[in-house]
């Protein structure tokens, strides 16, 4: 449409509206891992399996389907439309450089993907180190705000000026 502003000229997104968006879609994927924890804490104890790995296998395995399912989504919502339900709800989205599929799965591995890891004793540590890091070198990164998984991707996130 005419006149109307294209995604390589809208402003980039604030890093609180990012945080926001994370935030809506962290209080979703979390009330799906304490729904997964308890049942899968509640199949351990039924089949008697409860203490292996010290009784840290329910948490573990919880954090590892809840990561990957928040990554996979993380990917499929940005290469099919752009943005993730938190992005929407927050007014912002991805401006694609180009990137295809592959450029976007890489984007989500690096954030959120080590949440798979979160339920890891030690392991969750280094993670969450990591997914500091990249909430701080976005703030770093002027004007642009891009945190290294849009970098690694081409993208950027921008304010929804449709």
């Amino acid at each position: 449409m005419a006149g109307s502003p294209s995604l390589a000229d809208a402003p980039p997104a604030e890093w609180w509206e990012r945080l926001a968006a994370r935030l809506i879609e962290a209080l979703v994927f979390g009330v799906f891992y304490y729904i997964l924890f308890i049942a899968l804490w509640t199949i351990f104890r039924t089949v008697g399996m409860l203490e292996v790995f010290d009784g840290r296998l329910p948490g573990v395995l919880a954090w590892l389907a809840a990561g990957l399912a928040y990554t996979l989504y993380d990917w499929r919502a940005h290469y099919r439309r752009g943005r993730t339900f938190g992005k929407a709800i927050m007014g912002i989205r991805l401006a694609p450089g180009g990137s295809g599929s592959v450029a976007l799965l890489k984007r989500s591995l690096v954030y959120p993907g080590p949440l798979m890891l979160m339920g890891i004793p030690v392991v969750n540590l280094l993670a969450g180190m990591l997914l500091f890091c990249v909430g701080l070198l976005i703030l770093m990164d002027k004007p642009l705000e891009r945190g290294p998984h849009d970098r690694l991707a081409g993208t950027r996130v921008v304010k929804d000026l449709r």
